[in-house]
């Protein structure tokens, strides 16, 4: 197909990369712990990792995981927040040959069950806040090998002590658990001491993630990621940040904020393993949710790249501490996961300098498809373009092309394109097309230079009277207002429209009434798009990576409740 989009994008930015530079996800990472052995890799509560000190370590438990009998291509899961074991664990898992399940930690025991028996799990990394959860579901699972992780296990002996003691007497975050088997991670560490990593041959072929999508639609899906899929977004990411982190004055050394858990994909690749291709220090941050807490620790460093989602920068907005720090530093904010709100983006280019580069991606796609360029000096609205050797195609409900300008649902061909769902070739089948698209489900148009605007999800769009209303545009004005500080909207059953729209609203004003909302949602919307309902909330359902979920409050709908009708 015709790539026009090219014509759009930034002086030195290539058309396309080469993922066969290396022949995997390893080869990729061993090069970078020994190009940067002497740097600390990672920072968490203070403790710094060097990459030299990753090396050894991960080097050190891949044999020790090899010695346990796992077999090539096992499944190894990972249940962790973001503190130091959990990088050590990636790089393990992948030297030894292993593919890495991550899992995340707030999942119920059901949801965990189905992961791990899905995967085939045979070993799990676990932090011991989550193994009571692990605890009810491990004997209906194929999971053997239990590594259990401490908050202040690799922080020092006295300071260790400390958290540990904080955070399970004090705080009491560790419910009583109880696996006989399991051992926990400083021990597993030293009887590694005695074992050699063997080395395993890798092809791009090989599965190095099962990344599971798809838990807050219906049955939770693995994405098959292979090594190849994620050489290549990473080689994609840094073609396409490049121009705003190799600009003006050189850094010794780039820091990253990796505030999303890196059991998400989008921290995954951007945070872990493109800020490890970067020898950039990553400051972990274990509890994001905690804003004054995460504002203390932005302080300490020199922070250049800050991946985010737009509940993220927004609850830092509205912290008056955060607009104290320097932000001197900041080259590139990227904000994924959800849409970028223009109210956000706008009053975070004015603090900080520094503007929102909106991209888009799945789980399915490693998982950046899109993005705009880092050259950008404002908000543009769209997920802007096509990264180097990614395709994307607006598509009918007949799979064909639809004309520029029309929307249709976006898909995407590329080397970071998912080999498929985890044995389940049916589901692979219902979103891959014969010519090797992968069909996102999201509703997009996309304009003559090549950039896309999404309008929605298919099944989040809601239907007035035969027209259709996009939440996301709904939602994007509302949040304008300066009475609102989070919103969301769902479709809900009229016996007049079929469907109408109800809003939820966070405010941040507490005068704010709902009469005053509705006149200007009035003003803002044609009549079948203003909201019919509004319920002021104290908060909004979202995922631990921040993500809104609407579904939960289409649930909620459904049962009796009472209402408040905006008139």
């Amino acid at each position: 197909m015709e790539k026009f989009w090219l014509a759009s994008y930034p002086a030195g930015v290539p058309a396309d990369i080469d993922p066969s530079r290396y022949g995997s996800l390893v080869q990729m990472i061993d090069e970078a712990f020994v190009k940067y052995a002497d740097r600390n890799a990672y920072v968490c509560m203070g403790k710094y990792l060097s990459y030299g000190e990753l090396d050894r370590m991960s080097r050190a438990l891949g044999g020790w995981l090899q010695s346990l009998g796992l077999k090539k291509g096992a499944r190894v899961a990972i249940m962790m927040p973001n503190v130091l074991q959990y990088p050590i664990a990636i790089a393990a898992i992948l030297r030894a040959g292993y593919t890495a399940v991550n899992v995340n930690p707030l999942y119920t025991a059901r949801e965990l069950e189905h992961q791990l028996k899905d995967s085939g799990a045979e070993a799990i990394f676990v932090l011991e806040n989550f193994a009571c959860t692990l605890q009810k579901v491990v004997a209906r699972t194929q999971v053997k090998h239990i590594v259990v992780a401490s908050m202040g296990e690799l922080l020092g002996t006295l300071k260790g002590a400390i958290v540990n003691m904080v955070v399970r007497h004090v705080k009491k975050l560790v419910p009583a658990w109880s696996l006989p088997n399991a051992i926990t991670f400083s021990r597993a560490l030293a009887q590694a001491e005695g074992t050699q990593l063997q080395a395993v041959t890798l092809t791009h072929d090989d599965v190095a993630f099962l990344q599971y999508t798809g838990g807050t639609t219906g049955v939770a899906k693995g994405a098959v990621l292979t090594h190849r899929n994620l050489v290549a977004n990473v080689l994609q990411a840094e073609e396409w940040l490049n121009p705003a982190l190799k600009s003006g004055k050189p850094i010794d050394q780039l820091v990253f904020v990796c505030a999303l858990p890196l059991y998400h994909i989008f921290a995954l690749t951007v945070c872990n393993m493109l800020g490890t291709r970067e020898g950039a220090l990553n400051l972990l941050i274990p509890n994001p949710r905690d804003i004054p807490g995460f504002v203390k620790e932005l302080a300490k460093y020199k922070v250049n790249t800050f991946p985010a989602v737009n509940t993220l920068y927004n609850a830092l907005l509205n912290n008056a501490e955060f607009a104290k720090l320097d932000f001197s530093g900041y080259r590139c904010c990227v904000g994924g996961g959800m849409a970028v709100q223009k109210s956000v983006a706008d009053k975070w280019k004015k603090l900080t300098g520094c503007p929102i580069i909106e991209g888009y991606g799945l789980s399915e796609t490693s998982p950046i498809a899109s993005a705009n360029p880092c050259t950008i000096d404002e908000y543009t609205g769209t997920i802007g373009l096509p990264l180097p050797a990614t395709d994307i195609a607006i598509l009918d409900d007949d799979g064909k092309p639809v004309p520029l300008g029309q929307p249709g649902e976006i898909a995407i061909r590329g080397p970071q394109v998912m080999a498929g769902y985890w044995q389940r070739p049916d589901e692979t089948e219902k979103v891959m097309t014969p010519d090797g698209f992968f069909k996102t489900g999201d509703i997009g148009v996309m304009d003559a230079r090549g950039y896309t605007k999404i309008v929605d999800r298919k099944k989040d769009m809601i239907l007035v009277s035969g027209f259709n209303v996009y939440p996301n545009e709904v939602e994007g004005v509302v949040a304008q207002h300066p009475g609102v500080l989070e919103c969301a909207c769902v479709g809900v059953p009229d016996e007049h429209t079929g469907e109408a729209v109800k809003l939820f609203v966070v405010r941040k004003d507490k005068a704010l009434t709902a009469e005053q909302l509705m006149a200007y949602c009035k003003e803002q919307f044609t009549g079948y798009k203003k909201p019919k309902y509004i319920e002021f909330r104290d908060e909004l359902p979202k995922t631990n990576v921040g993500k809104i979920l609407r579904r939960e409050l289409r649930d909620e709908q459904k049962k009796p409740q009472e209402e408040k009708k905006a008139a």
